[in-house]
């Protein structure tokens, strides 16, 4: 079917072509076609609902299904009567890949692209507010920055002896506050690529370079690492368990490797690794670190937002003692300690009988959900990797496909490429990476809660059609 002279605004005339159906799927692939080729720019008003369906000869309700799903894929917004228009950028609120990751606020019947733990599974504050005091601490303002109760529960449970720990206001936090200490305009950075967006956009913030090296099912490899460190960088930034966006998880095997790597390596003595265990309570495997070996070089951070509540904002970090003080000195400047009041509510959690049970169930249904899907999926030909955690990294053909036929199911996944570091997102928008395997989207299982054979259906056949157009 072939239908010219689609009136889209006032100066233009596009041609929408070549629909291999006209049913909402077909239709919404046309549309995301163009608008990922660019010949339907940001802020483009469409044609209404009743115009395009005249125009194909089907029913209005047919092209509202397929105006829903662009809508629900982020590419498409409505403006009421003004009527409906190609999303264009969003708010500078966001960082550029943090933008890319953000999901539209159109409600849809399963959100699985938030990387969010489930609700569900989180430990109830309700007991532990019970017991905090409703007077706030009135302490000096240059007290420690962390209670010295809740310093001493993060020694006993820290994985290497770290000189000082101190908490800050979640792992983001974390992560920029140690970088800012260690890394100067021009400095080269080793990242995971794939990874964790907003890591890469605090490197373009700093003026850094990254570098990105390659992953297994075990997280970051030795030999590409190696390959990295000869370009003398002055950090590392790794996630040991449960990484995001791929599930894997170190061994300690595979952490020592890393360590005798870097131990190895010329010319990066003052080389800092900087570990994110954003979902460490919540892992399957066992307390991991490169600070086993390398004491004087690590900064290991522990978030509590998966197994406690993101609200909560609250992650702690330890490591050689003089880097830890500057950071602490430099936040003094600044928000000078995370509440006090919430570091007790914490502390409560994290000893109380009823949450750690909480967070140990929490961890057996988010393992029982990656295995049930991932199961589900490579019994339909999807070869997902088993994941740790609440995330999964699917293959498809196709990732802006994908999107668009998900949506078109009422099921949200999160885009790939904004995980991949500079050169691999290159790669991918001029289609090389169709040689080494196809796209990515990234799915948080954690999320799911039933139905995982029908959700496998939806998600393996996303995964293995690629649309008309090849988008």
């Amino acid at each position: 079917m072939v239908v010219s002279g689609i009136r889209v605004d006032a100066v233009r005339l596009i041609d929408l072509a070549d629909f291999s159906d006209a049913s909402p799927r077909s239709i919404a692939g046309e549309v995301a076609r163009l608008v990922n080729a660019g010949e339907l720019a940001g802020g483009q008003r469409l044609p209404t609902v009743r115009e395009l369906a005249a125009a194909l000869g089907v029913s209005p309700a047919t092209v509202s299904q397929a105006w829903q799903a662009l809508a629900r894929a982020g590419l498409i917004e409505s403006r009421g009567r003004a009527g409906s228009f190609v999303r264009g950028a969003t708010s500078a609120r966001l960082a550029p890949r943090m933008r890319g990751m953000a999901a539209p606020d159109d409600p849809v019947r399963l959100d699985l692209s938030r990387g969010t733990p489930d609700p569900l599974l989180l430990p109830a504050l309700g007991p532990a507010l019970s017991r905090v005091s409703a007077k706030a601490e009135t302490g000096s303002y240059q007290t420690e920055p962390v209670i010295p109760p809740l310093a001493r529960v993060l020694r006993d449970s820290w994985p290497s002896d770290a000189e000082a720990i101190m908490v800050v206001d979640g792992a983001l936090d974390a992560i920029s506050r140690t970088l800012e200490q260690v890394v100067r305009f021009g400095d080269r950075v080793v990242v995971e690529s794939p990874g964790f967006p907003p890591f890469l956009d605090l490197l373009e913030v700093l003026g850094a370079v990254p570098v990105p090296v390659r992953l297994d099912e075990n997280g970051m490899r030795p030999e590409s690492l190696a390959a990295a460190l000869r370009k003398r960088p002055a950090a590392v930034l790794l996630q040991p368990r449960a990484q995001n966006p791929t599930g894997a998880s170190m061994t300690p095997a595979r952490a020592e490797a890393l360590a005798r790597t870097i131990e190895a390596a010329e010319r990066v003595d003052d080389l800092v690794v900087i570990e994110d265990d954003h979902s460490g309570l919540i892992s399957i495997e066992g307390d991991v670190t490169l600070g086993t070996w390398l004491p004087d070089r690590v900064v290991h951070v522990r978030s509590f937002s998966k197994s406690h509540g993101p609200d909560l904002r609250i992650a702690a970090l330890g490591g050689p003692r003089d880097l830890i003080e500057h950071i602490a000195g430099r936040r003094m400047l600044g928000p000078g300690w995370t509440s006090r009041m919430l570091q007790t509510i914490l502390l409560d959690l994290l000893v109380d009988g009823t949450a750690i049970n909480t967070v140990t169930e929490a961890r057996r249904q988010y393992y029982t959900r990656q295995r049930t899907l991932g199961d589900a999926l490579r019994s339909r030909g999807v070869a997902a990797a088993p994941a740790d955690g609440i995330n999964l990294w699917m293959p498809v053909l196709g990732e802006r496909s994908a999107l668009v036929q998900l949506a078109a199911a009422g099921i949200r996944v999160a885009a790939g490429t904004p995980f991949l570091a500079a050169s691999d997102a290159t790669d991918a928008a001029n289609g090389m990476r169709q040689r080494a395997g196809g796209d990515f989207v990234r799915v948080t299982v954690g999320a799911m809660r039933e139905n995982a054979d029908d959700l496998a259906d939806d998600l393996a056949s996303a995964a293995t059609h690629l649309a008309a157009g090849g988008y």
